[in-house]
């Protein structure tokens, strides 16, 4: 394929997941949400939707399921007050965009689809009687989605150790789930006098592929910049960079051959947090600073539900019925995003169209038809460079093996970063702004 196809076909996946959704607002009549109420009873014969998560894919899901199903009461479920979006955040870490940039209003995006946020935890849950439990009260509901995304998983360093968990996850947070962590991250960037920084890539189906890479060019292009003499360790578990290799590869090599040290293959099997030194399986790294990443998992109130299965990718995920997105044994709920066991790209993209597909599917189960499954599309844009600004890409899709195995149906990257277009028209930022109005204003 030559690069006018590939920037064709990025192009349409781009609008394919930009539009990926319906709107709701030309079905709907906006409404004031109410924010505190208990609804453990329905208020009419209409279908109840509960929704568990707002991130990308329960965002996308309450949003379709509202305008597939105009007639439908749908609830979001959300602990947080406000979304603050992990992709693209690696750009805020050096200050390529500000705060409000990945931080919007789950109230905006309620009132203008017309569903309803519940700022709340999810307890627990009574299958039988189709109740959700809350810390603001109960939910009653006819289809239940878990969209709750992951956890880390230190247990291969810690063997249940929760102290040591919790002070590796203070002192070095991976900056993977959104919120204090990246705050904390980009204080240590900013304050990084010099040295070793390093950073961790774990193996499995780890949240955005593409990210460990990046934040490594990122923060090696910000040393460069900022004239500071560190060096970014990069350990990998995975014997080769996992997605757009070529691209990345060549800009460690061509970019940052000073400023990044890239270890693949390097299983960590202890770390010495008083002195500072990993341990893999050949050799002891000594740092100044870090970011480490373990595997992720399901959250535990899904293992607490019994709603969770051990898997190829990871150590705990959720135990769905990979074709219709069914928890095993449960006929009315649901889960998808990256808590599922599918091999899909764990990425905002990936989930979004994903909550998109689901929400299709359950309409289709309350119309009495047969639910039909289609590929989610993950479109990854990772930037290597801000002087001048470079990037590339990557476009794909799914198919099922003859055992249910994930399989790539087709793929498409642009790794060229030293004559394509992508970074100078931002696309990144453009995605991303694309995405942030179909979730929550348009």
């Amino acid at each position: 394929m030559n690069r006018r196809e590939l920037l064709k076909n990025s192009a349409k996946a781009l609008l394919l997941a930009s539009t990926a959704s319906l709107s709701a607002s030309d079905k709907t009549e906006k409404k004031e949400t109410l924010y505190t109420k208990t609804l453990a009873k329905k208020t009419g014969k209409n279908p109840r939707v509960v929704v568990v998560g707002g991130g990308w894919s329960g965002l996308a899901f309450a949003k379709n399921i509202k305008a597939l199903v105009p007639q439908a009461e749908v609830t979001l479920v959300e602990k947080r007050y406000e979304f603050i979006s992990c992709p693209v955040s690696n750009a805020w870490l050096v200050d390529l965009v500000d705060m409000d940039f990945l931080t919007h209003s789950y109230i905006d995006a309620a009132n203008n689809f017309g569903y309803d946020y519940f700022q709340a935890t999810a307890t627990g849950l009574s299958a039988k009687e189709n109740v959700l439990h809350t810390t603001a009260g109960d939910l009653s509901y006819d289809y239940l989605v878990f969209a709750t995304g992951i956890t880390y998983d230190y247990y291969n360093w810690s063997k249940g150790d929760e102290a040591f968990e919790k002070r590796l996850h203070t002192l070095y947070p991976p900056a993977f789930i959104p919120g204090s962590e990246h705050l904390t991250l980009k204080r240590k960037i900013k304050n990084f006098k010099g040295g070793i920084f390093l950073l961790t890539v774990p193996n499995g189906n780890y949240r955005c592929l593409a990210a460990p890479y990046e934040r490594a060019c990122l923060i090696a292009d910000y040393f460069q910049k900022h004239k500071i003499k560190g060096k970014v360790v990069l350990v990998d578990e995975n014997n080769d960079i996992t997605i757009k290799e070529k691209g990345f590869h060549s800009a460690f090599n061509e970019l940052y051959k000073d400023q990044i040290e890239y270890i693949s293959g390097s299983k960590i099997v202890s770390i010495d947090l008083d002195k500072k030194i990993v341990e893999t399986e050949f050799d002891e790294i000594s740092f100044d600073d870090a970011a480490i990443y373990p595997n992720v998992r399901a959250p535990k109130l899904l293992e607490d539900l019994g709603l969770t299965t051990q898997t190829p990718y990871n150590r705990i995920e959720a135990n769905l019925d990979v074709y219709t997105y069914r928890f095993k044994g449960h006929e009315n709920i649901f889960g998808c995003g990256d808590i599922r066991p599918m091999g899909f790209s764990k990425s905002g993209n990936t989930a979004y169209t994903e909550g998109a597909i689901l929400a299709k599917m359950i309409a289709e189960d309350m119309a009495h038809k047969k639910m039909k499954w289609e590929t989610p599309t993950t479109f990854c844009v990772s930037i290597v460079s801000t002087q001048p600004d470079r990037e590339i890409t990557l476009v794909s899709d799914y198919k099922y093996g003859p055992h249910g195995e994930t399989e790539f149906n087709s793929s498409i990257t642009d790794e060229d970063w030293k004559h394509n277009g992508v970074g100078k028209g931002k696309a990144q930022f453009a995605w991303a702004t694309s995405m942030y109005n179909n979730m929550f204003y348009t």
